[in-house]
């Protein structure tokens, strides 16, 4: 599954080679954390009069569970226009790349001395009309669950990106989760994730 990406060029022109190394970039980010539920990159050249300071700006924005914002920015002056602006993309990433890493030592090591706070899957899809969603789990599987599974009656507390753990069972149609317990933040919103343009799934909540 890849990484979902959001892709902004301000200032400067769309460049399909500049455009793919971004996204080879950001597929790599997943062996870092598996998790990763945004990742933002702007791409910026600052306006004509002012290009003798700076050439070209990066920035990338990523959203992790249970919560986290990550955010990197690169902008170097001077060199040629088109290798600087390579440059700068890698380097960008290059330290995106440390923070997941040093994120997820973290987070490893939060888990060794609370596994019952684990974060084992994160809420993809809500269909609150309907009261049913699906989580995906750690090991990249899509997981649908029921309004009645989630624990304390918190169905309508869960957000896309909200970091739970969950019973698994097997149900009328396959695999679904018997129990969802919140573990972040209740109501974590990731912006741009919403219910908004997601048809159900056949065979489910008819």
């Amino acid at each position: 599954m890849r990484l979902p990406l959001e892709i902004s060029f301000r200032n400067i022109r769309k460049k399909a080679a500049v455009e793919a190394l971004i996204r080879e970039k950001a597929d790599d980010l997943k062996t870092m954390h598996e998790n990763i539920i945004s990742c933002r990159v702007v791409v910026e050249a600052p306006q004509q009069h002012q290009r003798s300071g700076r050439a070209y700006r990066v920035r990338i924005t990523l959203t992790v569970p249970p919560g986290h914002e990550l955010v990197v920015s690169r902008d170097p002056s001077g060199g040629d226009l088109h290798e600087e602006l390579t440059s700068v993309i890698r380097d960008a990433f290059e330290a995106a790349r440390r923070q997941l890493q040093k994120l997820a030592e973290k987070q490893r090591g939060r888990v060794k001395t609370h596994p019952e706070q684990e974060v084992m899957a994160i809420v993809v899809r809500l269909f609150r009309e309907k009261g049913y969603g699906f989580l995906r789990a750690l090991d990249g599987r899509e997981i649908y669950f029921h309004r009645n599974a989630v624990l304390n009656d918190a169905f309508d507390r869960l957000e896309v990106g909200t970091g739970v753990r969950f019973d698994e069972g097997l149900g009328e149609e396959g695999p679904q989760a018997s129990t969802v317990q919140i573990l972040d933040k209740p109501g974590g919103h990731v912006s741009g994730a919403g219910e908004r343009g997601v048809e159900p799934p056949l065979g489910r909540g008819e």
